[in-house]
């Protein structure tokens, strides 16, 4: 395990100093490349960051105004048939928009099941099995300023809930 531990720590660290010696070998301006990229790497943020925000304060008026609980509420008889459980509902809703607000209802459904628990299995399976998929869309296609988004929008979130079903599904198998 220490072995293991070692070549991780080493592992960043080595990259960095091959790519530092390849460019001295081949007379490359090494920092001003790291310069030139780190450069393009604030102009990105800069151009995706009116995105988050906005992202940031849908995600907040979501979780806040009570309105997830309402549509559990309104879909609870279909989840009963298909034997989704409710407690996982406030995941599987925010898993495709927020990557931290996923986490913080995946930990707070640890905290009240347990991590050991069906549900809190399932919750980890949810959150290793789908993406933060609005999230990634958003910010991958503005910054190479794509605007028609509707069909990788429709197959991703059809992947999600495909993801949380089969999560559901082989939690219950195996438990």
């Amino acid at each position: 395990m220490q072995v293991i531990n070692f070549l991780s720590n080493l592992a960043m660290p080595l990259v960095i100093l091959i790519i530092v010696i390849y460019g001295v070998m081949e007379k490359r301006k090494v920092f001003d490349y790291f310069l030139e990229g780190a450069k393009e790497g604030l102009e990105i943020v800069l151009n995706i960051f009116p995105t988050l925000i906005g992202l940031f304060v849908a995600i907040g008026a979501l979780r806040h105004s009570g309105i997830l609980d309402m549509i559990i509420r309104f879909i609870m008889p279909l989840l009963n048939i298909i034997q989704f459980p409710s407690e996982i509902m406030p995941l599987a809703m925010l898993r495709p928009i927020s990557g931290s607000g996923s986490i913080a209802v995946a930990t707070d459904i640890m905290k009240n099941y347990g991590v050991d628990s069906t549900i809190g299995m399932m919750a980890s399976t949810i959150m290793g099995s789908t993406e933060t998929t609005l999230y990634t869309i958003a910010i991958y296609t503005s910054c190479v300023k794509i605007k028609k988004t509707r069909f990788v929008l429709l197959a991703a979130l059809i992947a999600d809930v495909v993801g949380m079903i089969v999560s559901v599904g082989i939690c219950r198998m195996m438990s």
